[in-house]
């Protein structure tokens, strides 16, 4: 992860928010999971990676009282803010903003409601990396906590932003989190770039086991 927060900021640097190839307008198996767990709205989300995502826009609309959204990019976070702030001049209370390696970051302990990620663990190839993560998410889901986790599936692409990424079934990804999760779902989704190609995304959504 060297060297990683200069290179996604280089990347919103030059490109609008609708230019990069993981854009989507919606998240919408993200949000078809969130809506089917029916979480009160002042559960505690976290986007991971959340890049420029609307994700944040579509929860607010539902009535979250409660989400962070977290990037290497600072770039990418003040982008979010200043989209926001064209809704409300002082930005919404009910969204922190946080910039960090996922890595590293010293999140609250047992805090998280639900943790999405959609951008992060497919750039971890190293098994080793894969296991802080792990051990992050682990740490700060709140006792019955959920996860979504979104990235490229086998048949999707080898590299994204000339980055190495590591594809996944759901299977694996599900082996991954391990049996302190409860596997809840999982779908298929072709991620349609702005330039029209197709990209094969898999998701899956999990439950810690109390």
């Amino acid at each position: 992860m060297t060297g990683a927060d200069e290179h996604w900021n280089a990347v919103y640097e030059k490109r609008s928010s609708r230019e990069v190839s993981w854009y989507r307008e919606h998240l919408e198996t993200s949000l078809a999971f969130i809506d089917a767990a029916r979480f009160a709205a002042s559960a505690r989300v976290l986007d991971v990676g959340a890049g420029a995502s609307t994700l944040v826009d579509d929860l607010l609309q539902r009535g979250f009282t409660d989400v962070e959204i977290f990037d290497l990019s600072e770039r990418a976070i003040a982008r979010v803010r200043e989209r926001l702030r064209a809704c409300d001049d002082d930005g919404p209370s009910a969204v922190r903003f946080s910039v960090g390696n996922v890595l590293t970051h010293s999140f609250d302990q047992a805090a998280v409601d639900l943790w999405h990620d959609r951008a992060v663990l497919h750039f971890l190839t190293d098994d080793a990396d894969r296991e802080v993560y792990r051990r992050q998410l682990m740490g700060a889901l709140a006792r019955g906590g959920h996860v979504i986790l979104g990235g490229f599936a086998n048949d999707g692409p080898e590299k994204c932003s000339g980055l190495p990424v590591r594809r996944s079934s759901a299977e694996d990804l599900f082996a991954f989190l391990g049996e302190g999760f409860e596997p809840l779902n999982t779908a298929r989704e072709a991620h349609v770039t702005p330039w029209g190609s197709s990209q094969s995304f898999v998701y899956v959504h999990a439950r810690l086991r109390t």
